[in-house]
């Protein structure tokens, strides 16, 4: 009998379907279907909607959220969320508009752009502190992400206001209009610069989640902290950089946003945690942890954003927006647990 007469086959074997498989099987890939269909509907509805004036407005809309949307997906894919990135966005551009104008009243001016690199890592520091306390917090005394943020949320908007006496704040000095060029200017008068820094913060967030092994242990730890921790992952070491990198980007779309605006209001992005987290989700972050990406936290950004747009363009009500927000996330909850109960 030959050596080979015995071999089986199996017919279920090396016969996944192409768009079973990667990328393809990802909600992402589901919800960038949807934009895309969503993008044709809304560009025959209305002959605004492609312009170039537009798309501008669009993309530099979605990026004063999206980079904050990478770290709150970070903080998702560990299986946590943060819910003070509204006020950390807050405290960010309010610091390092009274740091600006501090140094400007103070006359140290030791070289030109001085005032602006002290008054962003000013900024940047103070929400890297807030992260730090709700790593800390999280990490180390094992308390609830929901509650703790939730009280951070509320303890950081209350100091802005101390800081501020519930009054907005303003860059000054000699390096304001540099301040101005660098967060509100626009690449070949075309291309938002906030979308520059959207596109380096998620390359590098790519790199870091799919080739570091800080990448693979943050989604160990939302995949089965317990587990995790067994194989050796310094469980608490990365919750901790995790909620800090989710605040200073958080920090990032802060100073961004005042530069835009001119200004620093003490209650500059109110509410913006509940978009941010919907974005997240759905772009195709697992609330339970251990799915997520950045691709799909810039892709749910793109989606809310082309339905206000669109809701804009089409003189709908403004209010309507939240609740359709709201039925998104409910309806890409429900498309990720149709899919995992497909695929299981």
């Amino acid at each position: 009998m030959m050596a080979g007469a015995n071999i089986q086959t199996f017919s279920n074997v090396g016969h996944t379907r192409f768009w079973q498989r990667g990328f393809l099987a990802s909600q992402s890939a589901y919800v960038l279907a949807a934009l895309v269909v969503l993008v044709v509907i809304m560009s025959l509805l209305s002959p605004n909607f492609l312009t170039g004036g537009n798309i501008s407005n669009i993309t530099r809309n979605f990026s004063f959220i999206a980079i904050a949307t990478l770290g709150m997906t970070l903080v998702i894919i560990t299986g946590g969320i943060d819910l003070s990135v509204g006020s950390t966005i807050a405290l960010s551009a309010t610091v390092t508009s009274l740091v600006m104008g501090a140094l400007a009243t103070s006359g140290f001016y030791p070289f030109a752009g001085s005032h602006l690199v002290l008054s962003i890592l000013a900024g940047l520091a103070a929400a890297a502190a807030v992260g730090l306390f709700n790593g800390l917090a999280i990490a180390k005394l094992k308390l609830s992400p929901f509650v703790t943020t939730l009280g951070t949320l509320s303890m950081v908007r209350g100091l802005v206001y101390v800081a501020t006496q519930g009054r907005g704040t303003f860059p000054a000095g000699p390096d304001k209009d540099m301040f101005l060029l660098v967060t509100a200017g626009k690449l070949f008068d075309a291309v938002p610069i906030a979308f520059i820094y959207l596109l380096v913060c998620a390359f590098i967030m790519w790199v870091a989640l799919n080739h570091t092994a800080w990448g693979k242990h943050v989604f160990a730890i939302g995949s089965n902290e317990n587990a995790g921790r067994l194989t050796g992952v310094n469980v608490d070491r990365v919750k901790i950089q995790v909620y800090m990198l989710c605040a200073m980007a958080a920090g990032v779309n802060g100073i961004i946003i005042s530069g835009w605006l001119g200004s620093a209001p003490a209650n500059l992005a109110t509410a913006y945690e509940l978009t941010i987290i919907a974005a997240a989700v759905i772009g195709g972050a697992n609330l339970a942890g251990g799915v997520g990406g950045a691709m799909g936290a810039i892709i749910g950004c793109i989606l809310i954003e082309v339905i206000r747009n669109g809701l804009v363009l089409a003189r709908v009500d403004p209010y309507w927006q939240q609740t359709l927000v709201g039925a998104i996330i409910v309806a890409a909850v429900l498309v990720d647990r149709l899919r995992s109960t497909r695929n299981g």
